[in-house]
């Protein structure tokens, strides 16, 4: 490793997951109470999750991740990279959870 270079860095996270922030611009958010929350927002809300490496899990937006399905959000599950999500705007959030192996409530 370079000098100058941390080798590791801590994180609590038990789970990754990755939301794609081009998407959710074209939808217009489409998740939440009111239907304009970008999802990566309204998911870390949900579940009541903490921003950065002290969250239970981490769920980060990403640039374009080359899908761009119509009117639905691309969601890539760390875990289980093989295969991507759909999300459409107002899908079910615990169900979205559930899916992806995320914590319930985190502290």
């Amino acid at each position: 490793m370079a000098a100058g270079v941390k080798q590791r860095v801590r994180s609590n996270w038990g789970r990754a997951v990755l939301v794609c922030s081009k998407c959710s611009k074209r939808i217009d958010g489409g998740f939440g109470r009111k239907g304009r929350t970008p999802l990566a927002k309204a998911l870390r809300r949900h579940l009541k999750l903490r921003k950065g490496r002290k969250a239970a899990a981490g769920i980060v937006e990403v640039k374009c991740l080359g899908v761009c399905p119509t009117n639905a959000v691309t969601v890539v599950d760390g875990a289980a990279a093989g295969e991507w999500l759909l999300v459409r705007p107002g899908a079910d959030l615990d169900q979205l959870a559930g899916e992806l192996g995320l914590p319930d409530q985190a502290a």
